[in-house]
């Protein structure tokens, strides 16, 4: 199957979707675990590549982009309704 997804860093807790993912849609990635897609995923938007806590960060680039405001599952859509900037945190 041909990669749908992009891990930009090794370190990264997010893979980036090169296309649409459907929920339940296998998201496969160049040399990384394939993961199942648990929610809608739009093109150039992050998907969990593992389960994320509340007030986890989220790495993309092998760097900090945001921190988590509720558990995310490993396959969900990683967005602004579940994560916010360290940069506006209080």
């Amino acid at each position: 199957m041909p990669a749908n997804v992009i891990v930009l860093n090794p370190r990264d807790n997010v893979a980036v979707a090169l296309v649409a993912i459907a929920a339940g849609q296998s998201a496969t990635a160049r040399d990384c675990d394939s993961i199942t897609a648990v929610t809608d995923i739009p093109p150039s938007h992050k998907i969990a590549r593992v389960d994320i806590a509340a007030g986890d960060e989220i790495v993309k680039y092998g760097e900090i982009v945001a921190v988590s405001t509720r558990e995310i599952r490993r396959g969900e859509w990683v967005h602004t309704h579940n994560l916010e900037s360290k940069v506006w945190r209080r």
